[in-house]
């Protein structure tokens, strides 16, 4: 994904008028590429080539879900996000961050 950003140069010259600069998304902040679930733990692909994983059991409706609900993990916009039709949606960015749901 390609963003284009809005830089001010005049904080750094004088009188500088905003210029254009393109970013690959992907060079920022890494994406999924590929998601799949093993016997309770979801697992992510990423652009950068890690792969991270956590329990479902870390999310409270992931933590009802059986093993076959769990396999049925999709990835949707651009790898942003997984998604599991009438379950749950996690950000990618909130996988990597380490944001996860207290289950008590």
């Amino acid at each position: 994904m390609i963003s284009t950003v809005f830089e001010n140069a005049a904080h750094f010259q004088p009188n500088a008028a905003f210029f254009l600069r393109t970013v690959n998304i992907e060079d920022v902040e890494p994406t999924a590429i590929r998601a799949w679930a093993e016997r309770r733990a979801i697992f992510v692909e990423l652009t950068d080539g890690r792969i991270v994983s956590f329990p479902a059991d870390r999310f409270r409706i992931l933590k009802n879900a059986t093993e076959e609900q769990l396999k049925e993990v999709t990835l949707r916009l651009d790898g942003y996000a997984l998604r599991w039709d009438n379950l749950e949606d996690i950000t990618v960015p909130g996988i990597i961050a380490g944001h996860f749901q207290l289950v008590s």
